[in-house]
């Protein structure tokens, strides 16, 4: 189970999550996000990460210039896009792994499978999803989880990208989560903290545990693209 710790502001905490085991970081990089950090900090935290764990960029709306000049001054490789991009912004980065975040409510997965069909006919699939729940007027953040059966009964594991489940995830419920729906990855970032942006490493370390008392073989499907 790949799992990522999202809204890292601090070297510090950077480097003791990384030694709780965990595979990725998250930078976020949107200004109104109580877990904003500043790029400069940013590229200190990635220089101090150990070898194995990923620094990925979170960006919400960036204009494609913002997000090449934050990654190249970061030196991050794996950019989650959380906002509105549409599939002509994946295929213009292309030089880097994607994440692309999509929100998703009672209505179902119908705004998944058309984007990621515009994205196929672009030849620019994402390299991973990250389904996160829908709450209007928010990008994410919001404590809210995803419709997990739906997700798991829908999501087409055979020809989308591998899923990353996210919203509203915690150490008590992150392995009902995985039985639920069954995601090649799990993110996190309230779920783990004692106040917004605080990250508390015992919650990170019982999250840690939690998501990976499964057998990995539950997971679907394993990202094969390399940027």
């Amino acid at each position: 189970m790949w799992i990522k710790i999202c809204g890292i502001r601090e070297v510090a905490t950077a480097q003791q999550i990384a030694e709780c085991g965990v595979d990725a970081i998250g930078l976020n990089f949107f200004e109104r996000s109580g877990r904003y950090v500043v790029p400069e900090l940013a590229a200190e935290i990635v220089n101090r990460l150990p070898r194995g764990v990923e620094p990925v960029g979170l960006f919400v709306n960036h204009s494609i210039e913002q997000i090449n000049e934050i990654a190249s001054g970061c030196r991050l490789r794996t950019i989650q896009l959380h906002g509105d991009e549409p599939p002509e912004v994946v295929a213009a980065l292309s030089r880097f792994r994607i994440i692309r975040a999509f929100r998703v409510g009672a209505s179902g997965l119908d705004e998944v499978t058309d984007y990621l069909d515009a994205c196929r006919r672009l030849n620019a699939l994402p390299w991973s999803c990250l389904i996160d729940a829908r709450v209007e007027g928010a990008y994410g953040g919001t404590g809210q989880t995803a419709p997990w059966d739906l997700v798991g009964e829908g999501y087409r594991t055979a020809e989308w990208p591998p899923l990353i489940l996210a919203g509203g995830l915690h150490p008590d419920n992150v392995a009902a989560a995985i039985k639920a729906v069954h995601p090649w990855g799990v993110d996190v970032a309230g779920g783990v903290e004692s106040a917004v942006a605080c990250k508390d490493l015992a919650m990170v370390r019982k999250f840690v545990d939690a998501a990976r008392s499964r057998d990995a073989g539950d997971a679907r499907g394993q990202p094969t693209r390399r940027n």
